[in-house]
């Protein structure tokens, strides 16, 4: 489906050096605020306690993070979970004070604010059992970028596979020197969104070098970067009606989906945008630089070369 269709090709690769300059140096400024600042990782993997609180109404979460302050826990995090009258309360490793004991004093301090608050879950997570989840985390994400690699490989060829990864690392790279650069909580939900982000950005990546061997098929005469030009021009409308359409959904549980989603939709909105851009004006030049050619590409196998060799004039 088309709501638009462009007549002339836009010379995108025309660009090439230049998007890939830029997305270079944001790329180093991302490393480089990820090794100064670091990420500001949650209660998921340095280790705490959460606890989970009711009010017979609306919580008030300004007051609560007041009187979890006024004991000396500046670090904890509090949001709403499931309903406005539910609290999740996420504690830090406090030196020297067992889990019954924190969680004492902070049901105590908010007793004493709220009387009717109402304690129903105490879970603890170990410092151990969190570098755990974070090794775990990046190993699933080394993963994600073989399968990704392996699977556009055998699909097309090994320059578009690579250029691909490279996209995506771009990707993952900048939403984490976002949250290095802000010091934005770094948790599970967070990571779990840089892995869609994995696989989304690796979409549109399909799209358009399926359009590109396409066309390496139709126009005999043309040269590489023409090709890629038609390629990203005629997948445009697809491009916008469909990241368009993904933007809507994740802005609304940014701004309507509270805090339990806050991150998790900002990682999402963050990673979309850069993919749109990576996926165009990253993959595709380094593609191009790469050397890929009609000779390398059609078919990926004797078969098809064959198939197309008989379909010559």
């Amino acid at each position: 489906m088309e709501f638009f269709r462009i007549k002339k090709d836009i010379p995108f690769m025309s660009y090439g050096r230049l998007t890939t300059t830029i997305s270079l140096a944001t790329f180093l400024l991302a490393v480089f605020f990820l090794f100064t600042r670091g990420l500001h990782l949650g209660v998921d993997f340095t280790g705490g306690t959460m606890m989970e609180v009711s009010y017979p109404q609306a919580a008030n979460l300004e007051s609560i993070r007041k009187s979890v302050d006024e004991i000396g826990l500046k670090d904890a995090t509090v949001q709403n979970f499931g309903t406005s009258q539910d609290v999740l309360i996420r504690l830090p490793i406090k030196p020297g004070v067992s889990i019954a004991q924190l969680s004492d004093q902070v049901l105590s301090a908010l007793a004493k604010a709220d009387p009717s608050v109402k304690l129903h879950r105490v879970e603890s997570v170990g410092a151990q059992v969190g570098q755990e989840l974070y090794d775990k985390g990046a190993l699933a994400m080394l993963f994600v970028c073989a399968g990704i690699m392996a699977y556009l490989a055998l699909r097309f060829e090994w320059r578009f596979a690579v250029a691909a990864v490279i996209a995506n690392m771009h990707d993952v790279v900048i939403i984490l020197g976002f949250f290095a650069f802000f010091q934005w909580e770094f948790n599970l939900t967070v990571l779990a969104a840089v892995l869609a982000v994995l696989g989304y950005s690796v979409n549109e990546s399909v799209v358009v070098f399926d359009r590109v061997r396409e066309n390496f098929r139709k126009m005999r005469k043309a040269s590489v970067p023409d090709v890629i030009n038609n390629a990203i021009t005629r997948t445009m409308s697809r491009t916008i009606i469909t990241h368009f359409s993904t933007e809507l959904m994740v802005l609304s549980m940014l701004f309507f989906g509270g805090e339990v989603l806050h991150n998790f939709a900002l990682a999402l909105t963050i990673g979309i945008l850069f993919g749109i851009y990576s996926s165009v004006l990253v993959a595709s030049p380094i593609a191009m630089y790469l050397g890929v050619s009609r000779e390398n590409l059609i078919g990926g196998g004797a078969s098809e070369k064959k198939t197309e060799a008989e379909a010559l004039p």
